[in-house]
């Protein structure tokens, strides 16, 4: 079931851990919220198009008619997800206090092995934070100037998930580990086919075996867009779901590999493009995404369609 965190509020959450003292310390490769604002304005990831026509029917008192609306298909900025290190370091300065230290989630980093000459044990840890994409209406500005639009479902500032709230399921994976999905090698993982595994989407949680760090960061950020993109997963979160309804077409769960969504790095490194993981040739060693600290900041941009609506109901439309 669910456990909803709607009423955890911006505000609120500034609020309390205001009254409560706590401090929390920056990274040093932090990201403010101007920078992912303006990282919003990207022709690239918003990679608008018309794909298809939607016909509606539109009736009056003096009768009806039938009418035509244009059919597109972009990208939005719906998230900003956090995958870091060490709890309370969120390296998106402004919501750092949201995920300080508190109760079964006061710790963070990863553990090595060298057992045996031949076999080395990497295990990592990461803290994520979800949050609604902080620049919706500069993005809404720039997008109208090409047409047409959808709107988005995510709220700027919305914690839809902070694992330092879902300290038991993300540091357990209770009870994802029995899950079939955790189970069985080969289903819900992240990697090219063959080669390349970045990681097991399940369990759900902020722990595992890997030597590559940004590979890590990624699976995990993947990990919580499958929690948040679903109603009724066993985690503490807030949903990011929109129904479907006439002329407008929403996206799925969000699925590793599938181009209903895409990533935007934001840190340690800006970019203005979005690519679904994996996006290199399985022996490429992602050099130039690693952080020193272990801190990265993705953008989550999910691809919605939709048509304007020109009458009461909806006859026909075309371009799936």
């Amino acid at each position: 079931m669910t456990i909803r965190v709607s009423r955890l509020r911006w505000a609120l959450l500034v609020g309390l851990l205001s009254l409560g003292g706590v401090l929390v310390s920056q990274p040093t490769k932090a990201i403010t919220t101007p920078m992912i604002v303006q990282s919003a304005l990207s022709t690239e990831c918003l990679d608008y198009r018309v794909v298809g026509i939607c016909v509606w029917l539109r009736c009056t008192a003096f009768g009806c008619s039938i009418r035509t609306s244009l059919k597109v298909r972009h990208y939005i900025p719906e998230l900003v997800v956090s995958s870091y290190e060490n709890t309370g370091e969120n390296p998106w300065t402004e919501i750092a206090m949201v995920s300080p230290p508190l109760g079964n989630a006061m710790g963070g980093g990863q553990s090595t092995s060298d057992a045996e000459p031949n076999f080395h044990e990497h295990l990592r840890f990461k803290n994520v934070d979800a949050i609604g994409h902080p620049g919706t209406e500069l993005f809404n500005h720039f997008a109208s100037a090409l047409g047409f639009t959808c709107s988005g479902a995510a709220q700027p500032f919305q914690p839809y998930f902070v694992s330092t709230l879902d300290a038991f399921a993300w540091r357990s994976g209770i009870p994802e580990s029995a899950y079939p999905e955790a189970l069985i090698p080969g289903r819900r993982e992240l990697g090219q086919m063959g080669a390349d595994l970045w990681g097991n989407i399940y369990p759900r949680s902020g722990f595992i075996t890997q030597v590559h760090d940004y590979k890590a960061a990624a699976l995990m950020a993947q990990r919580s867009a499958d929690i948040v993109t679903r109603t009724g997963q066993p985690h503490v979160y807030q949903p990011l779901v929109s129904r479907a309804r006439d002329g407008h077409w929403p996206p799925g769960p969000v699925v590793e590999g599938n181009s209903n969504h895409k990533w935007q790095h934001l840190s340690p490194k800006l970019s203005q493009s979005c690519v679904v993981w994996p996006d290199r040739g399985a022996g490429d060693t992602y050099a130039d995404r690693l952080d020193s600290g272990g801190d990265y900041v993705f953008a989550l941009w999910q691809r919605y369609r939709c048509c304007q609506r020109r009458g009461q109901t909806l006859l026909s439309h075309t371009g799936s």
